[in-house]
């Protein structure tokens, strides 16, 4: 069973580990996962600053990430 993402980790740690995640990033408009920004700020600091439910992106990230490995 993969690690489940949580709102601490940092985006470009997510999106190495499970590279399925790019569409749920993609989904909520942050596109930019190569932008410096990604590199060091959390998942929670990157769903604030652009308006989105920190929790509701874990959710369906976790939900990607259960889904690709059933």
């Amino acid at each position: 069973m993969a690690e489940l993402v949580t709102k601490d980790m940092n985006i470009i740690e997510i999106v190495q580990k499970h590279p399925e995640s790019v569409e749920i990033f993609h989904k909520y408009g942050l596109g930019c996962l190569g932008c410096a920004a990604a590199r060091f700020e959390n998942l929670e600091a990157g769903a604030k600053v652009h308006g989105y439910d920190p929790d509701a992106m874990v959710a369906d990230i976790n939900k990607v990430i259960q889904e690709t490995e059933a």
